[in-house]
């Protein structure tokens, strides 16, 4: 990989965008990496949680607009929905969690990239914002589909027709950051949250997470019978488990590994 960095903690997979001298900015060949290195990541049963990150103090600026001029270098863009977006694995789904470690500016394409994650961990002096909404430049990595999914409506549409940016504080209390740490930490952070969610017992969580996100897309009493069948088998199998365990002792009185260091929502 020339553009992105792949490292591993145990079950926990970082891929670190690094492009420093354009803020890690996107262009052609830097999209396809992303999209390879998710892609294995979904492949190996090993790495159980995806971290997307940024080098040099900057998440993302988005794509490489200097590249726009050049045919092997500006980003693919097409009409279809059933492949990789310009950014990369955009317009796909990941399987299995996934957290944006966010240092500096997550801005336009860069806030898609943010946006595909599950969990967004900002540090306190880091931005989001539409900022292409200046150049013309349409969101078309997923932008205006998760956005509103995330903060609601009304707020994704403030976002999306003024391209202002969005500070930390802000961010958390719209649910746009899960977790606001001190400037340089965020990596430090979404590390201690990946290897917790990592430890837990991964078909359950697994299955809840696909509930949640299959349950967006259809009618109440249609989710409702999708969770029971979803859930069902996890109940007789990890859940039997879990609370024979928990009937001896391991657990009570709602102790996590994860020590809460940072804000929650």
């Amino acid at each position: 990989m020339d553009f992105i960095r792949i490292t591993n903690e145990g079950p926990v997979r970082i891929l670190t965008f690094n492009r420093p001298d354009v803020r890690n900015a996107v262009h052609r060949p830097m999209a396809s990496e992303i999209t390879t290195a998710v892609n294995e990541f979904e492949a190996d049963d090993s790495a159980r949680v995806l971290i997307l990150t940024g080098t040099d103090g900057t998440f993302c600026a988005g794509a490489d607009l200097a590249a726009i001029e050049n045919p092997t270098l500006r980003n693919e863009v097409t009409s279809a929905g059933d492949g990789p977006g310009p950014m990369g694995h955009t317009r796909l789904p990941i399987h299995k969690p996934a957290i944006a470690a966010i240092e500096g500016h997550a801005v336009a394409g860069g806030l898609e990239l943010a946006l595909l994650a599950d969990l967004r961990i900002m540090a306190e002096d880091a931005i989001l914002g539409v900022f292409c909404r200046r150049f013309g430049v349409p969101l078309i990595d997923g932008g205006t589909v998760r956005l509103p999914r995330i903060i609601g409506l009304g707020r994704a549409l403030d976002l999306i027709l003024t391209g202002r940016p969005v500070g930390a504080e802000e961010a958390h209390n719209i649910g746009l950051a899960n977790r606001v740490t001190k400037r340089g930490e965020s990596l430090r952070a979404a590390l201690e949250l990946a290897h917790t969610l990592a430890a837990f017992p991964q078909e359950c969580m697994l299955t809840d997470r696909a509930s949640t996100y299959d349950g967006l897309d259809q009618p109440l009493s249609t989710a409702l019978r999708n969770e029971g069948r979803l859930g069902a088998g996890i109940a007789s199998g990890e859940g039997v488990e879990g609370a024979r365990r928990f009937l001896s002792g391991e657990g009570r009185h709602g102790v996590f590994p994860f020590a809460d260091t940072v804000n929650q929502t």
